[in-house]
């Protein structure tokens, strides 16, 4: 996300702390709308095909400004209040979309609205849920374009329809409200639906890691409602508790900490769950927003956690797997003596892994939170206490469990790192009968991360922040493309484990790994990922302009990079008919900021790094313009 250019990074600071008086502020994106037409701003934009070395190469110096990047950033997160409810035909402006596309849908989530009309904005991450999706006739080769709000129990309350106007009611999470209730206000977790979207047996749900999933219809995104996704029929139910017996479980947690302290956190369990469900209205288990699907056995996955979790220093996961229409074939259930907080996760033939971030209560801000002066995050804060990243490898069968090994002590990975998202973890087995474990992830520092400025958001000026994400030799504290290996022998004792560059030739940051899904829980060899050319002077790390592909077989690079003032969202992979891990399409949406559009990009992820990796751009009309997604899924038909 992140050059040195250490006088460029005073210069934001001086640009910031001035707060860019002068420019008035808009109804509709953080700070103001200063586009005004950018004057004297040259852009320098990576070649539209490029061969990575050990950085990316542009095609010369970039002269843009603070205040410039300033604004182009602000614009990626406008409010979008308008819907497509009709589907609108995508005009094709360059190239064409190839005949062996399939057909299907491309689905989007993340967040539409964040300002109302009564001078609240809103983190990103509270922003109200707007679903995108882009459907794809392999006959014809047109592309349509809707787009709805989800219809969730906050948007209704915040949204007058007939006065067409919104007025904020919730805090939310990350968010301290401007305009609206603050102190006493306990309509905290705000479920926005805005992370991620899924498509699994006939149903279309848009996911929050705090609340149940919404239901939408998947041809004309009408929100159906709530759906409790741990509520369905159930086959055969294998429950794990946390060893092999009880007894046992009690004796190993003794062992680490003192039963009194173990005690103590069962009965601020036992208080904290009444209070948590009937005074903030928190699920008893809230499931994550990413998922899995496996596809060996074509089975969903999905993890939960407790409502306390975030609040006490003990983890309580549930893992299920689901057959279609969403019928629960097994549910295991760990508690892991750490507190953490988990946002992706994967997987493996034998075992579930979670690479877990350590947090700690912060009591300070807890009393802050709770007067609505601060964020209810500022209750939480990152906890660097030990240099290493616990990875849980959790059994997901009796059989992977019958090794005797201790899943409730991580192996410690001899890197400290904050993990945000996962591509592809498998497992092979050795000639002595061992196991080596590899995943393939993006993380970052826990210097380098903070709750409530994730984004740069600054609730107190209400302005979004990039000299947060592009801080000054910021590149090895920003998410990072690594790879982690974990050695263990045929009695279950870790001999070893490692973390490195999953490339050598590319070292500065990315994210969103995403691969070719029939090579889920398989070695793969490809990843492609968000990543940055580093052509913007003031913007050099974050946001994207570019998909990386990565070959992990031998670490070379190549890069795709969008032209001029335009930014990537998460790229999603989609397979052909071939032979080979890289047969297929890299789907993405193009923000360019410079015109004030958006563009569905596809490329031929066989050609990423040539010159005619592009084969199609597709422009969204321009008064449907959104914001930057989250999460995507690609649905075939």
């Amino acid at each position: 996300m992140m050059t040195p250019h250490t006088t460029a990074a005073f210069a934001y600071g001086v640009v910031h702390r001035r707060r860019h008086h002068g420019f008035p502020p808009p109804s509709n994106c953080y700070g103001s709308y200063h586009d005004r037409r950018r004057r004297g701003v040259v852009v320098v934009h990576a070649s539209a095909a490029t061969t990575t070395t050990s950085t990316s190469r542009a095609t010369a110096t970039t002269a843009d400004s603070p205040s410039a990047a300033f604004w182009d950033y602000n614009l990626l997160f406008r409010s979008q209040r308008a819907e497509s409810r009709d589907p609108v035909q995508l005009r094709v402006v360059e190239g064409a979309v190839p005949p062996d596309f399939p057909s299907g849908t491309y689905y989007l989530a993340g967040p539409g609205l964040f300002s109302d009309d009564h001078g609240s904005i809103v983190h990103p991450l509270d922003g109200h849920g707007y679903l995108r999706a882009f459907r794809f006739d392999a006959t014809s080769r047109a592309v349509h374009y809707s787009a709805r709000y989800v219809e969730t129990a906050a948007k209704r309350e915040e949204h007058d329809a007939a006065a067409a106007s919104w007025r904020f009611t919730h805090r939310g999470p990350f968010s301290v409200l401007q305009g609206g209730n603050r102190v006493g206000n306990v309509k905290v977790m705000k479920n926005v639906a805005n992370t991620g979207v899924l498509r699994w047996g006939g149903r279309l749900l848009c996911l929050w890691e705090g609340g149940e999933p919404y239901e939408l219809d998947s041809r004309t995104l009408d929100t159906l409602g709530p759906f409790d996704l741990l509520a369905g029929g159930q086959e055969e139910v294998v429950v794990v508790a946390a060893r092999h017996d009880r007894a046992e479980e009690e004796a190993s947690s003794r062992r680490r900490r003192p039963w009194m302290h173990e005690a103590g956190i069962d009965a601020a369990a036992s208080l904290l769950r009444p209070i948590l469900g009937g005074v903030f209205n928190m699920p008893a288990k809230r499931l994550l927003a990413h998922y899995k699907i496996d596809p060996r056995t074509n089975r969903l996955l999905m993890v939960a956690c407790n409502a306390e979790d975030m609040l006490l220093p003990r983890s309580n996961f549930t893992f299920y797997g689901m057959w279609s229409p969403f019928i629960i074939s097994c549910k295991r259930e760990f508690v892991v003596p750490d507190h953490l907080m988990i946002h992706d996760w994967t997987f493996t033939d034998s075992h579930y892994v979670l690479l877990g971030n350590r947090i700690k209560l912060d009591i300070p801000g807890s009393l802050l939170a709770l007067t609505g002066t601060h964020p209810m995050i500022a209750a939480l804060a990152v906890d660097p206490s030990k240099q290493s990243t616990p990875v849980y490898l959790l059994p997901r069968s009796p059989e992977a469990e019958a090794s005797g090994r201790d899943w409730s002590v991580p192996v410690e990975a001899p890197s400290q790192m904050w993990s945000m998202h996962v591509g592809n973890a498998f497992e092979e087995r050795n000639a002595r009968g061992g196991l080596r474990i590899q995943v393939h992830m993006s993380g970052c520092s826990y210097q380098w991360f903070h709750f409530h400025r994730m984004f740069g958001y600054n609730w107190m000026n209400k302005k979004l922040d990039p000299s947060f994400m592009n801080i000054p030799k910021g590149r090895e504290l920003l998410p990072r493309l690594v790879q982690v290996s974990i050695d263990i022998d045929k009695r279950g004792t870790c001999r070893g484990c490692s973390v490195k560059r999953l490339s050598d030739q590319w070292n500065r940051p990315a994210d969103f790994p995403a691969i070719n899904p029939n090579f889920a829980n398989r070695k793969n060899r490809f990843i492609y990922t968000g990543a940055t050319s580093g052509s913007r002077r003031f913007l050099p790390y974050f946001p994207f302009d570019s998909v990386l592909k990565v070959d992990a077989a031998d670490g070379s690079a190549r890069l795709w990079s969008a032209e001029g003032r335009k930014f990537v969202g998460e790229p999603v992979f989609i397979p052909v008919a071939g032979g080979r891990e890289d047969d297929g399409y890299v789907l993405l949406v193009e923000y360019a900021v410079s015109d004030h559009r958006c563009n569905l990009v596809v490329l031929d992820a066989r050609k990423i790094g040539e010159r005619n990796a592009l084969v199609a751009k597709l422009e969204v009309p321009k008064h449907l313009t959104f914001a930057m997604g989250f999460h995507g899924f690609w649905a075939d038909e």
